[in-house]
């Protein structure tokens, strides 16, 4: 005779559940969301870059860098490097855990989606006092047993979008941080780069130095030579040393530098300097020419831009977070469960309890609380606006400055090849009117003087030259593309890199 009963008691239990579920749907699918529809803030774009000149434009099939950009200079040392960056970094790791953070955070505030089921099952035994009052209970002087099994649902429905607007603007915020992390990447493998070619370019200026260290002492040489002959003065033999021993310490001094160097690129691959040595590579190749797309589609290359975009988005959300304020609160609670005062009975029939309510809760009277946490909301979007606009321009102007350098690099490149070309020639002809006893040592000197600045200075064009690529590639956004952000951060897997867009 129970069979049906519980059988009766399961089936009401299951509409009652089914009806909490159903409420919750409802309520969640008719509510509406309040708070400003986003829209991408205006952004000045000029039509053609001021300082491309003649630049080679970019084709359809070349705008993109690729992710592994470094491999356009065709260094297979520079790419070894590259690539241990992804790997060893530590300020990539550090971007990529604020990453996870704020993914986290969005699955947090996601929960707010469902009911919070809370259970706290007890099992307690009593005694009751004889004498308690009244006199004369049925329960004075009894000891029972107390067992429950109680669950509780507690949900607040979200009518007015407060929900779905915070969990809007916790999104675009890990979308932010996923385009920070590209940032991260970029600005690493960048530096690597620029690191990498000054050290190179210090190389080039060290064996420039040492060569003309040999040169210089085969001059005292020939200088001492004539002194022995009674051709030339002592004079000229001390100026033929100081020549040489000044050469000499400049190549030393290079050293510096170029260690710095090194040591830079060992932290930016994740090790120690002690545990690092980068092998000699003097730099004598020029920079490769690189395809310049045209500016509007900077803003979807740039991660920075990217990011301080999504932030916009974020806090445009934040409005409607805070104007949800003025609506009041819905919330609905169930409970149900067990009680029995034997542990055999418990999950039986008879045994169940349950409850259902809905509250509304509003606040009538806050002295404009709500007013100033709209208008802090709206000051923040504003503020996001103006620094996404700065990032633009800063952008913009990143861009026309390194573009600018590597053009003008490139023309003082040529005319800096003829200085030293012509240095050489009056060096050689100084030479042979000294030999000839035309002319004195000083003229030597003085036209080595001039061929060594000119040939040192031609190849520090070429490590500026490099450089100003680098950067000219950074500032393009090296390759990256807005459509590698994670559309939905708190259910994708592996985040995509830009490393990985080739």
């Amino acid at each position: 005779m129970k069979y049906p009963f519980k059988m009766r008691s399961f089936e009401t239990r299951r509409t009652l559940w089914l009806n909490v579920l159903l409420a919750m749907v409802v309520f969640q699918s008719s509510g509406c969301t309040v708070g400003p529809k986003y829209r991408r803030p205006a952004a000045e774009v000029p039509p053609a870059y001021k300082e491309v000149g003649n630049w080679k434009p970019a084709q359809p099939n070349d705008q993109n860098l690729g992710g592994a950009w470094w491999t356009i200079f065709q260094d297979p040392q520079l790419d070894a490097l590259e690539l241990q960056v992804n790997v060893s970094n530590q300020n990539l790791k550090a971007a990529e855990a604020q990453f996870r953070q704020a993914r986290a955070v969005l699955r947090y505030n996601r929960a707010d989606y469902y009911p919070t089921v809370t259970a706290g099952p007890s099992a307690t035994r009593t005694r009751v006092s004889a004498n308690r009052p009244p006199p004369s209970s049925i329960f004075d002087g009894i000891t029972y047993n107390d067992f429950a099994l109680p669950f509780d649902i507690s949900y607040q429905v979200d009518v007015w979008g407060r929900v779905r607007r915070t969990v809007e603007s916790s999104r675009e915020q890990a979308q932010a941080s996923a385009a920070d992390l590209a940032t991260v990447n970029l600005s690493m493998h960048a530096d690597l780069a620029i690191n990498y070619f000054q050290a190179r370019g210090l190389e080039a200026q060290e064996k420039l130095l040492n060569s003309t260290v040999t040169q210089y002492e085969q001059a005292l040489e020939l200088t001492q030579s004539r002194f022995e002959g009674g051709i030339a003065s002592e004079v000229e033999v001390e100026q033929a040393k100081t020549q040489l021993q000044t050469t000499r310490a400049a190549a030393i001094d290079v050293g510096v530098l170029r260690a710095q160097y090194e040591h830079a690129v060992a932290i930016l691959i994740g090790k120690p300097p002690a545990e690092f040595s980068l092998p000699p590579l003097p730099l004598t190749a020029p920079p490769p020419h690189l395809p310049i797309s045209v500016p509007s589609e900077l803003l979807e290359r740039r991660p920075d831009i990217a990011a301080a975009e999504r932030r916009v988005a974020s806090a445009n959300a934040q409005i409607g977070v805070a104007k949800s304020a003025y609506y009041p609160l819905v919330n609905l609670g169930a409970s149900g469960g067990f009680e029995s005062s034997s542990i055999t009975s418990l999950l039986n029939g008879p045994s169940g309890l349950w409850s259902i309510g809905l509250s509304a809760v509003g606040t009538v009277f806050d002295v404009g609380r709500r007013r100033a946490l709209t208008d802090q909301a709206r000051a923040a979007y504003d503020f996001q606006v103006a620094a996404y606009r700065e990032n633009v321009l800063s952008a913009f102007q990143q861009v026309e400055d390194n573009l600018a350098a590597v053009r003008i690099l490139e023309n003082e490149a040529k005319v800096q090849d003829e200085a030293v070309v012509a240095a050489q020639h009056s060096l050689d002809l100084s030479i042979t009117r000294y030999k000839g006893g035309v002319t004195s040592y000083l003229e030597v000197i003085t036209a080595q003087s001039a061929a060594l600045a000119d040939e040192v200075t031609a190849v520090n064009i070429l490590g500026r030259r490099m450089a100003s690529t680098v950067l000219l590639i950074q500032a393009l956004g090296g390759g990256w593309e807005r459509s590698s952000l994670p559309e939905r951060p708190e259910c994708c897997g592996k985040l995509v890199s830009s490393d990985a867009n080739r």
